[in-house]
């Protein structure tokens, strides 16, 4: 089977249990209206949930497998391809590290780091990036600089600068003086030490690159989902939920704080479909354009029963490959690491997060070759820095789960 004939089959049978979610719910709506509850429904709208879930999971899959690099497309430099030879060597018998210190100074125009170690080739580097964006979902959605020092600072214009239409000899007034806010990504380390034996690096059927990408790629994605939502900022990225959200409109909130719209059932998400659309409008109408919710799986199925007032359902399925499922019209992105729904949480997030978050990298991945400390393993003691900050606190709306 084609990918193309694969994903038209997942695009259909998704739509047919939409469909089927869609009947037993308004049964369900039905039943209860009459006072007689559907014991039944819960069972079957759970079966329906997780077919809708893992048909979307089978066509993200499909879809990212589709957008990775074919073989020999690398698109190397001679220095770098060089760099990537001497590192293959260096891997599998922690030789020539000289020159490959200069290769790599060569790959990179830029000289060895102090920290020690060894920086990945490009091809590996790349391959480890797109694994984070497979798996961190926020890389996906916010912006992201390369960096090549941990002090990073950036401005921002929070205040703006008057204006005004005047003739060509009117005398034109002073205009208001910009306020400036500065924006200083918190920075951490991230490390994973992969072991492998030297009889696995001596097998030439080894890929010794694909392991240490994939292994390298799934712890740090895995930290960098959790950190990018929720860090503390100490020794890592401070997450768009650290802080104190407040229910002040943008008009009258301190800069860099967000705001929030009251779910209104305690311990519950909202009862009508009104709270989304508050939600949505605190938004300002510039933002709206690139905006998209960001939640977890275990929401999905409550969004998908809310409907409006004309009986019209919010949610809409994908109906075609590339593009997510959609809430009231915007894009959903699933993300593991939001909370879940209680007291005083904010599970449903809302915004363009590409003008309201930002991640920053430095200088890739470095490794150093540990062949001593846990024979008869070698360890690649690997380490990489990022950070991330809100960079636009009005850009960036959370749902808060009331408490009474």
């Amino acid at each position: 089977m084609t990918d193309f004939t694969e994903v038209k089959g997942l695009i259909d049978a998704q739509g047919r249990a939409w469909e089927e979610f869609k009947a037993s719910n308004d049964e369900r709506i039905k039943s209860e209206a009459k006072g007689v509850a559907d014991v039944l429904f819960e069972a079957k709208a759970a079966k329906i949930n997780e077919a809708l879930d893992a048909l979307g999971d089978k066509l993200k899959l499909i879809e990212a497998k589709g957008n990775r690099p074919g073989a020999g497309a690398d698109g190397l430099s001679e220095a770098e391809a060089e760099h990537k030879s001497a590192y293959q060597s260096w891997m599998r018998k922690g030789a020539g590290e000289a020159s490959l210190a200069d290769l790599e100074a060569k790959a990179f125009s830029t000289t060895v780091s102090a920290d020690g170690g060894f920086a990945v080739p490009k091809v590996i580097d790349q391959a480890i990036i797109k694994k984070l964006i497979d798996i961190s979902p926020i890389r996906q959605i916010a912006q992201v600089v390369q960096i090549g020092t941990s002090d990073y600072k950036k401005l921002a214009d929070i205040g703006g600068i008057s204006s005004g239409w005047v003739g060509e000899t009117a005398a034109r007034s002073a205009t208001n003086t910009p306020q400036l806010a500065q924006i200083a990504p918190t920075m951490g380390e991230l490390y994973a030490n992969p072991q492998a034996t030297q009889v696995m690096l001596d097998d030439v059927q080894f890929d010794a690159e694909a392991w240490l990408g994939a292994s390298l790629a799934e712890e740090f994605a895995r930290a960098e989902g959790a950190a990018f939502i929720s860090g503390d900022g100490t020794n890592k990225p401070t997450g768009f939920l650290t802080g104190t959200p407040v229910a002040t409109a943008d008009s009258a909130r301190a800069w860099g704080v967000l705001q929030y719209t009251a779910s209104g059932g305690a311990a519950a998400m909202p009862t009508s479909a009104d709270t989304f659309i508050t939600l949505v409008h605190s938004l300002k109408a510039g933002y709206r354009q690139g905006a998209q919710w960001v939640t977890s799986k275990t929401l999905l199925a409550t969004l998908r029963s809310y409907k409006d007032s004309t009986g019209q359902y919010l949610w809409q399925p994908s109906l075609q490959a590339g593009v997510p499922s959609q809430f009231l019209g915007y894009m959903v992105t699933e993300a593991e690491d939001m909370p879940v729904v209680a007291g005083n949480a904010f599970p449903l997030a809302f915004g363009d997060f590409g003008t309201g978050y930002l991640i920053v990298d430095r200088m890739g991945v470095r490794t150093l070759r540990d062949p001593y400390s846990n024979k008869p393993y070698v360890g690649f003691y690997s380490t990489k820095r990022a950070g991330g900050i809100v960079q636009n606190s009005e850009a960036i709306k959370l749902l808060k789960i009331s408490i009474s």
